[in-house]
């Protein structure tokens, strides 16, 4: 189970590359960009088929990002999800993050035996701060009904 430090680690340097940002702003993976861009955070957008998102170069693929971008945020359709771990176990990535609807056993299980920290069922709109709208109210009810993670695992 994620722990709320894990989800702290994978937050605190405010830079991530993130695949599956999408040209079309009415999408998620536009959506999380553009809120985390607001907050601060230094964006890497992975997206094949587009050279900049929102003011900001994108790269084709994991494989093309900058060395010291060791986070990846994950928000691909499924049927790309595993490629984009894969692809972030061989660039050497320190913690992947695969959001809620872009997540698969396959993905898991290829970057849990790889030993990298993984995040998911987890949306990354409740943590990354400040958290405000429905997120914000998501947020709120989990906490209510005991399911917000915690500082240790609740395995231990």
């Amino acid at each position: 189970m994620t722990t709320l430090t894990e989800i702290q680690q994978f937050l605190s340097p405010k830079k991530m590359a993130i695949a599956g940002v999408s040209r079309n702003p009415k999408k998620f993976g536009a959506t999380v960009f553009k809120e985390l861009k607001e907050k601060g955070f230094e964006l890497y957008p992975v997206n094949p088929n587009a050279d900049e998102i929102q003011g900001v170069k994108c790269y084709k693929s994991v494989a093309e990002l900058p060395g010291d971008v060791k986070h990846l945020f994950i928000v691909t359709p499924k049927k790309s999800t595993e490629t984009a771990a894969e692809d972030a176990i061989t660039k050497g990535m320190e913690m992947i993050w695969i959001q809620q609807q872009s997540d698969t056993p396959e993905a898991v299980e290829v970057i849990k035996a790889a030993g990298i920290p993984l995040i998911h069922k987890k949306c990354i709109l409740m943590f990354a701060a400040p958290v405000k709208g429905p997120h914000k109210f998501h947020r709120f009810l989990v906490k209510i009904v005991g399911m917000y993670p915690t500082t240790v695992s609740k395995a231990s």
